[in-house]
């Protein structure tokens, strides 16, 4: 059975992820006149504070940010209950479909570009792993620091529930190494964490934990792995130098569906966040501009 992180920590966390993010003065507004955005929890301080500076430049506009993960909020879309989905994942042929039949038009748009960072404990003695390990370690082959280089002690990988688009990201291009044919899943023993600051407590709290974030998570407080794509590779840290073809692995884009039914709405805010002063909110929250 899958271990859980403390009841205290999933309440405050699944409260924060699912919470609807409300910005400005908007007083005799309806909830229809307000734009509604969901998804990616990779995204949603990025979005948070994209929608704030939209709002600033714009009063008589109002723009709701709820988080809950990149396919909470692509069913959200296909749904109707948002009209913007976060990704950090592209949306899959069935979601596709769904959208399709239900005669929605939706369009993907890149906000900005992100790599994947494996992060460890600063008290770890472990500063470089490869593919290879990071499979063995999410997948239960191995279980001990020893294995890797590190001291004599037991792993706790943590990775992302389900729901969300970096748990399939990682799924695909580390726990399976890029193999689409792979049927490889996460061990039985790795915890799961509904949210990227969940994961960057349970990091900062305990020496032996390993877990992955968007860029934007970092903190002086967890220490990045550098990474290591084969045996005859190079390893690399996650950054914008490294962003290059043959370089860091693990790149990815940061992407919103947007639902051209609400385009009164929604094109506005799609300006702003193409715009300089959107990309610069990007940069800001320490993601690689998309534009």
């Amino acid at each position: 059975m899958n271990k859980k992180l403390t009841s205290k920590l999933a309440i405050t966390a699944t409260g924060l992820a699912i919470a609807i993010f409300t910005f400005g003065n908007c007083k005799g507004k309806s909830a229809s006149e307000t734009l509604r955005v969901a998804g990616s929890d990779t995204m949603v301080q990025m979005m948070q504070v994209m929608s704030k500076e939209y709002m600033k430049a714009n009063p008589e506009k109002k723009v709701s940010v709820q988080g809950g993960g990149s396919g909470t909020g692509i069913a959200a879309l296909i749904n109707g209950s948002t009209d913007i989905a976060n990704a950090s994942r592209t949306m899959k042929d069935k979601e596709w479909k769904l959208l399709k039949d239900k005669g929605m038009k939706v369009t993907e748009h890149v906000v900005a570009l992100d790599m994947l960072a494996v992060i460890v404990n600063p008290g770890s003695g472990v500063s470089k792993l490869t593919i290879e390990q990071l499979s063995d370690i999410f997948t239960g082959k191995i279980t001990n620091w020893k294995e890797v280089g590190g001291k004599d002690a037991p792993i706790l990988a943590i990775s992302r529930e389900n729901n969300s688009g970096t748990h399939v990201y990682f799924k695909e291009k580390v726990v399976r190494k890029g193999d689409k044919t792979s049927e490889a899943e996460y061990g039985k023993e790795i915890t799961f964490a509904v949210s990227s600051q969940q994961i960057i407590d349970q990091i900062k709290s305990n020496e032996n934990a390993i877990a992955y974030v968007g860029m934007g998570w970092l903190t002086n407080e967890v220490k990045t792995v550098s990474i290591k794509n084969d045996a005859n590779g190079s390893y690399f840290l996650p950054s914008k130098k490294n962003s290059g073809k043959g370089q860091y692995p693990l790149g990815r884009t940061l992407q919103i569906y947007v639902n051209e039914a609400a385009v009164d709405k929604n094109e506005p805010f799609l300006k702003f966040i193409e715009s300089e002063a959107g990309q610069s909110v990007v940069q800001q929250l320490g993601f690689i501009p998309g534009k």
